[in-house]
């Protein structure tokens, strides 16, 4: 009866959707035989043939796209200088609607189920895979594979370069429902998203006190109580108002937390994914982080530090505003996050290497092998007149040029704001070179000249079409020198397309599983736990259905790498 229920409501849709597109859609595209007309912006068709398209365009064609703007910003798309010279060399117009980013999630999937104003494609959609599949499900969406294949060349050229990201768009009925967003900033272990929660130490209090970079956990532990038993000195050498705090963190808060100190423990996997708590190991297995010795040794470790008064007694329940006014006052001799100038300053700070324990180890995070990633980045919804046309202009966010204008921003701008100039490479070619910000922004930067949307930058690119922005290079250099070389782990779990009911279990059983595992990791730091307390944890995990929850993981898993 459900099942039935629903197939009747996706026909309504569909018939609805059609409907919609015969008497016009987005402000007046008009259908024609063969669905290959689009308007010309004034109300006359111009035939577009799939078999023919080259841009740019011989007469101006226009396509109906929906996206949306960060606040504070330009509302109109076609006001940006990267939209305005699309249209130039493409002789595509594009009629954008548009929604402001804050309102985003709220008004999206109300666009999305009025087959009457549903625009022909959704640039910068960011849809999960979940509204990626129920879409397709409804019809509101169109599968893109064949289109691809066929009219967009630069795609094709990324797909060649890196498979992986074809294979990760596709599900498991062979069809890509959407465009990408690729940001490769390194690549597999040397990618800049493999270790997101860094520690870091105070280098300066290091150098005061005459202390050695700690490089295992016993060492570690006696620098901070050399920074906790030298805290007058500490105060009054750097003029720290407030107490010394030797090691603060956000517990399970993504970089903040902790985790990445209990790498070297046991079989040396940690717990590099706070949100499913899931590793693969070197026999390909996908384990429970949670369930691994190394775990359970490592919160024995972090409580006798918290015993011991080196931890933040606020970690448990500080927010990031308090976690980040603490730091910038100087009182942190330890502290973890993305970047040590969220915290602190880059000054006299320094990331922590591995620490040895049982090994010595970092557990890259999972998904980072193939760096930045969307998979549902822009749709091309049952409303598009000339599919084929408007993924042959999409298809010009994939140029190597012109994807890193889209993500960062432009050059030749008539105003205050430019992320880039124009120069040349060293074969003499055109290259976008970060240009310096002084006193502006680089988010208010970036939101000013962006658009986002569908593109892919890959490691290759760097010092051929584009030079690497200077906030990621040393972060870049971190990790290649610090960590990469201890990045003893053969795989990380994939970025996979699941299907809808794994989706729904997936999610369901997480919930679960990993907020007993997180109530447990902080309650044990904090107070300590016996060896009853870690059996009940795991007869609690398998009662969540723990099996199952590792049984899914593993046959995406599998599926991946055939």
């Amino acid at each position: 009866m459900k099942r039935s229920k629903r197939s009747l409501l996706a026909l309504a849709l569909c018939l609805l959707m059609l409907a919609g597109t015969l008497v016009g859609c987005g402000g007046g595209n008009t259908a024609s035989d063969g669905g290959n007309a689009v308007s010309d912006g004034g109300g006359a068709s111009v035939e577009v043939s799939p078999e023919s398209l080259t841009l740019p365009l011989a007469e101006k064609a226009t396509i109906y796209g929906l996206t949306n703007f960060p606040a504070g910003s330009e509302s109109e798309p076609n006001n940006r200088t990267i939209f305005k010279r699309l249209e130039e060399a493409t002789n595509v117009h594009v009629e954008w609607r548009t929604i402001q980013m804050d309102q985003w999630s709220d008004k999206i999937s109300l666009e999305m189920a009025n087959a009457k104003t549903l625009p022909e494609f959704v640039f910068n959609a960011q849809f999960s895979d979940t509204d990626l599949l129920k879409y397709a499900k409804q019809g509101a969406i169109i599968s893109l594979e064949e289109y691809i294949d066929n009219y967009m060349p630069n795609l094709l050229k990324v797909f060649e370069q890196a498979p992986e990201y074809r294979t990760m768009c596709t599900d498991e009925d062979g069809h890509i429902w959407a465009l990408p967003w690729i940001e490769q900033l390194g690549y597999e272990k040397t990618a800049i998203q493999t270790v997101g929660y860094m520690s870091f130490i105070n280098t300066a209090w290091l150098n005061f006190l005459g202390l050695d970079m700690p490089t295992t956990v016993d060492e570690f532990e006696n620098v901070l109580i050399q920074f906790r038993d030298n805290a007058d000195k500490l105060k009054a050498q750097f003029d720290i108002q407030g107490d010394i705090i030797p090691m603060s963190c956000i517990m399970n808060d993504g970089d903040q937390d902790p985790c990445i100190l209990i790498n070297g423990f046991g079989e040396g996997i940690g717990d590099p994914d706070r949100g499913r708590h899931i590793a693969v190991n070197d026999d390909r297995q996908v384990v429970c982080t949670a369930s691994q010795e190394g775990f359970k040794k490592g919160i024995e470790w972090l409580h006798k530090l918290y015993a011991e008064g080196l931890i933040d007694p606020e970690a448990f329940t500080q927010e990031w505003s308090t976690y980040v006014a603490k730091g910038k006052s100087g009182r942190y001799g330890c502290c973890f996050s993305w970047d040590i100038a969220n915290i602190a300053t880059l000054e006299g700070w320094a990331p922590l290497p591995p620490l040895a324990a049982d090994t010595k180890n970092i557990t890259p995070a999972n998904g980072s092998f193939t760096s930045g990633f969307d998979r549902g980045r822009c749709v091309i919804t049952a409303a598009a007149k000339n599919p084929a046309l408007i993924c042959t202009w999409l298809d010009q966010m994939y140029d190597p040029f012109q994807s890193p204008q889209n993500n960062w921003g432009t050059y030749g701008e008539d105003d205050d704001f430019d992320i880039f100039v124009l120069g040349t490479n060293d074969a003499g070619e055109p290259m976008l070179q970060h240009a310096p910000l002084g006193d502006a922004s680089p988010v208010e930067v970036r939101e000013a000249e962006s658009v986002n949307g569908p593109l892919a930058i890959l490691d290759s690119y760097y010092g051929v079409y584009v030079t690497c922005p200077d906030d990621a290079q040393y972060r870049l250099d971190w990790i290649k020198d610090i960590y990469t070389p201890y990045m003893n782990n053969k795989y990380v779990f994939p970025n996979v397309f699941m299907n809808a009911d794994d989706t729904k279990t997936i999610s369901n059983l997480q919930a679960d599983i990993s907020t007993r595992i997180n109530t447990a990791k902080s309650d044990w730091v904090m107070n300590g736990f016996t060896d009853a307390d870690w059996n009940q944890l795991q007869a609690d995990l398998e009662a969540y259905r723990l099996s199952d929850y590792l049984a899914i993981f593993q046959k995406y898993l599998d599926a991946y790498y055939a």
